[in-house]
């Protein structure tokens, strides 16, 4: 009785290893380059382009996963936007909880700011939690949230739309002012064609949605991109 005991809390132990709380079942996660044709990938938490400046724990290789819902879902936009010589670049999709983690002991330890200036040159580091740009769970952990811009076609070049990803700022604010009117109109076309294909924009990044109807709502996933 004591060996079927110590069995069952093991398994227990791995399965919060892989999973934090809500369903306990193996994400639906699929690689977004074999969804979607000619989307652009740019998995920036893989290498030292992000705002720690170091690859992020759980991106050991640059790819994007998404559920297949999602992935589906954006594979619709991808040829929507296509009719218009607009294309997909991706910077994330499901993030591993390990990954918020390392964010959180970057946010701890207040002597590194070797990324501030390109990426939060007027919020103070210490802020970045309590102004809501960084928090201890994420929805890309659920595996249905998307980082993601519009390219031209034929250059693969991106689509001005006033700030760069992951740029910790108001001017980042989906509806924001401070940018120019075409880098404005630029981000409603895209909020349209996403909203179109069921996905919720994120009223503080223009970058960031979620599919309505993600299948894992209560879920925050530990599994390594390998």
């Amino acid at each position: 009785m004591k060996n079927y005991a110590l069995r069952y809390i093991f398994i227990l132990c791995l399965c919060f290893s892989y999973f934090s709380c809500g369903d306990r079942s193996l994400p639906d996660l699929v690689d977004v380059k074999e969804v979607i044709p000619g989307v652009v990938i740019d998995a920036r938490y893989a290498g030292e382009n992000n705002f720690v400046g170091v690859p992020i724990d759980g991106y050991s290789v640059p790819r994007v996963l998404l559920t297949a819902d999602a992935a589906n879902a954006l594979r619709n936009v991808q040829l929507e936007i296509k009719k218009f010589g607009f294309g997909l670049k991706i910077f994330d999709g499901y993030r591993p909880q390990r990954a918020v983690d390392h964010f959180m002991r970057w946010i701890a330890d207040g002597q590194n700011t070797l990324m501030k200036e390109k990426f939060f040159p007027r919020v103070a580091k210490g802020d970045l939690v309590s102004d809501g740009y960084i928090a201890q769970k994420s929805g890309h952990s659920r595996g249905s949230s998307v980082d993601l811009t519009l390219v031209y076609l034929a250059s693969k070049t991106e689509v001005p739309m006033g700030t760069q990803w992951d740029f910790f700022d108001p001017l980042s604010f989906s509806l924001s002012y401070g940018v120019t009117p075409m880098e404005r109109s630029n981000r409603l076309f895209l909020r349209r064609q996403m909203r179109a294909a069921g996905f919720l924009p994120l009223a503080e990044e223009w970058w960031h949605f979620t599919l309505g109807n993600e299948p894992y709502p209560n879920s925050y996933f530990n599994l390594p991109i390998d």
